[in-house]
């Protein structure tokens, strides 16, 4: 027997058409995988081809950051729109524009000669792949029925998580093996496969159709101009704070103060404009849901500190141990491996084993593998680094599937792409902050380490005396005259002297990103669904 469903016709009656035949589960997760991991990827891959597109664009390295500033900018604007997109348009046609859009600015970029095109057409990128992330969420929740709920974030953590992983070692390849170009062309040939899967397997269940619709039409009716404006404006200059900062010195630019100034003033009238809005484009009220709040912050956390190391890991690694920078990518990948096989198996045992207990082992262990990255020394081999990063690559397994379900446990489907929006959002946020506050305290850590030591420096030490004696006395035996010797050994040991000041900055952030990671253990406790969590209403004044 076949059922009609309701559906909606051009001046918005009511009509009846027939129910679709079901698409199987996991033909709708492939099909909208490919976009949010070449998107997640994207936002890594050019950090490689650096110095290729300076080259080439004949620009300086502090010009080229534009090229991943404008992308994350663009991102993240467009992330906490996605609610209000799918309610005008529909879940389904939002994920393919942005989809088409992502590909004709990835195509379009590899097209470019100038820098200024160029950072257009990655901000083109990242309005595109802005949205990707969310509605792939919202869709594998409305897919998914929900004893398979971790499962579907399992596969969404792997495109989320792995892609910013891979796509230094991805990118890496390309550029050494064929030319710049290719990272952004290679993009065109998936999502047009992915664009097409999407029109052909993916479909809007018809309650969210159905829902959705009716909030469209009081939406349009109370459209929400200012609020969008607002967020334009709030979470472009907060960005470009976080991307700039550092490079600018932080508030001791004039210019950071007066962007951090407009961001602050933006962001707290966004949030007022949106609590008193008829139909909010973000609907703040969302963070009213304790689980969903508790849930989110974790995972802004969670990538805060996962940015952070990946960032710091590379340089400790380059200018310490003297890896090379396919060494460093290849010692990074077992963390990638580990977290590849664990997911899904963290996503099988969601039913059956307590999110919230799977949450605080996730928490401790990392923690634990903080204070072993602590005690890295200038002597630490690359089996000492790998062996920690695949515990830690369990950790982040336990964490983000969780967090991903119950944040998400509570909402309803119809604001689901509201909820996933606004996780996405502070996710991105938190990796954002991690690595500006991370970078910042790293190079301040190791001035003052610096300071530290050489207050206990003195030639006229016997040890240090004897110390310089002796390098002296080597640099003569290889033909330096005395005067040249003196300077070269006092060089020398400056040098060793800066090395390990950089070693106590290292482990000292190493330290703080497990004391920190312990600090949100107590929001765990509120990581629990209650039984009437669908009967949460949307924030709208009738």
């Amino acid at each position: 027997m076949t059922s009609a469903a309701a559906t909606f016709d051009a001046a918005g009656g009511a009509t009846t058409r027939p129910e679709r035949k079901p698409v199987n589960k996991w033909l709708v997760t492939v099909s909208i995988t490919f976009g949010t991991l070449m998107g997640a990827i994207d936002s890594s891959i050019v950090n490689v081809a650096v110095p290729h597109l300076t080259g080439s664009l004949g620009v300086t390295i502090e010009q080229i950051t534009w090229v991943t500033t404008g992308f994350i900018i663009a991102t993240v604007m467009v992330m906490p729109l996605t609610g209000f997109l799918a309610r005008l348009f529909g879940q389904k046609r939002v994920y393919m524009v942005c989809l088409a859009l992502f590909i004709i600015g990835s195509a379009l970029c590899g097209m470019v000669r100038t820098l200024p095109l160029l950072v257009l057409f990655r901000i083109l990128q990242g309005l595109g792949a802005g949205a990707l992330q969310p509605t792939e969420q919202a869709i594998l929740r409305q897919t998914f029925p929900p004893k398979e709920q971790g499962m579907a974030m399992a596969l969404f953590g792997m495109a989320v998580v792995l892609g910013p992983a891979f796509g230094p070692t991805l990118g890496g390849y390309i550029v050494d093996n064929y030319s710049w170009p290719w990272i952004f062309y290679i993009n065109v040939p998936i999502g047009i496969v992915s664009l097409l899967m999407v029109s052909r397997f993916v479909h809007e269940p018809e309650d969210v159709r159905v829902a959705m619709h009716t909030m469209a039409v009081r939406q349009r009716k109370n459209m929400d101009w200012s609020g969008i404006a607002l967020l334009f404006l709030g979470l472009g200059t907060m960005q470009y704070v976080l991307e700039e900062g550092n490079r600018n010195d932080w508030f001791q630019s004039g210019e950071i103060k007066i962007i951090a100034l407009v961001a602050i003033v933006s962001l707290a009238a966004l949030v007022i404009r949106e609590l008193s809005a008829r139909v909010p484009a973000v609907d703040f009220s969302l963070f009213k849901d304790v689980v969903f709040t508790s849930g989110t912050l974790i995972g802004a956390v969670m990538f805060a500190m996962l940015m952070a190391v990946t960032f710091l890991l590379p340089l400790f690694m380059q200018l310490l141990l003297g890896f090379s920078a396919t060494q460093a990518g290849i010692a990074l990948m077992p963390r990638s491996l580990s977290m590849l096989v664990v997911m899904p198996i963290v996503g099988r045992i969601y039913n059956k084993v307590s999110p919230r207990l799977v949450v605080a082992f996730g928490i401790v262990l990392f923690a634990y593998t903080a204070w072993q990255m602590g005690h890295y020394t200038l002597a630490t081999s690359s089996r000492d680094v790998v062996q920690v990063l695949i515990i830690q690559g369990v950790a982040f397994s336990c964490l983000f599937i969780p967090l991903t379900t119950m944040a998400l446990s509570t909402i309803p489907r119809h604001r689901l792409p509201d909820a996933t929006g606004l996780n996405s959002l502070l996710r991105q946020t938190g990796g954002s902050v991690g690595i500006a506050v991370f970078a910042t305290l790293l190079a301040r850590f190791s001035t003052r380490s610096r300071g530290d030591m050489l207050s206990h420096f003195s030639l006229s030490s016997p040890a240090m005396a004897a110390r310089m004696a002796g390098i002296q006395r080597m640099l003569q035996a290889h033909g330096l005259d005395v005067m040249s010797a003196h300077q070269a050994a006092a060089q020398m040991i400056d040098g060793q002297l800066r090395r390990q000041a950089m070693m106590l900055s290292f482990e000292k952030l190493f330290y703080l990103s497990g004391i920190l990671f312990l600090c949100v253990l107590p929001l765990v406790f509120f990581l629990k669904a209650p039984k009437d969590a669908e009967k949460t209403d949307m924030h709208v004044e009738m």
